[in-house]
């Protein structure tokens, strides 16, 4: 590879932690969905700094090309933040039901009680005991 290519790897690592770790610190991503993002990024700044482990990774694992490596290891963590997330939306959805069904369960509660509150507040149409 290319000094370019290395250097362009590095910007790229460096710009991927740069944002993460803002958007952290601007609270707009939580830590337990920054992390992937933030291993992503080292693991590309390691390579991007020290190619030779890449190599090195591609040997240990039995992968030809070291560039196969890198799309196994981005496939595997965007898999991994694809099944971090459907988690937290199936625990979303859950809660969004329960709190659905919470308020109409209020709702019917609400109702009863105005029901309620409206018919001792009538007056009696009756006038008490005859008086023939």
């Amino acid at each position: 590879m290319s000094t370019a290519s290395y250097i362009l790897g590095i910007v790229g690592a460096l710009l991927t932690l740069g944002v993460v770790v803002e958007m952290l610190r601007r609270r707009r991503l939580r830590e337990r969905h920054a992390i992937w993002w933030l291993i992503a990024g080292i693991l590309a700044l390691v390579v991007g700094v020290f190619p030779v482990t890449l190599t090195w990774a591609a040997g240990v694992v039995g992968v030809a090309a070291p560039t196969n490596l890198i799309f196994f290891v981005s496939v595997a963590i965007l898999f991994l933040v694809c099944i971090q997330h459907s988690a937290e939306l199936t625990a979303l959805e859950s809660q969004s039901q329960l709190l659905a069904e919470k308020l109409a369960l209020q709702g019917l509660r609400l109702e009863d009680l105005e029901d309620r509150l409206n018919d001792t507040a009538r007056p009696s149409t009756d006038s008490g005991p005859a008086t023939h």
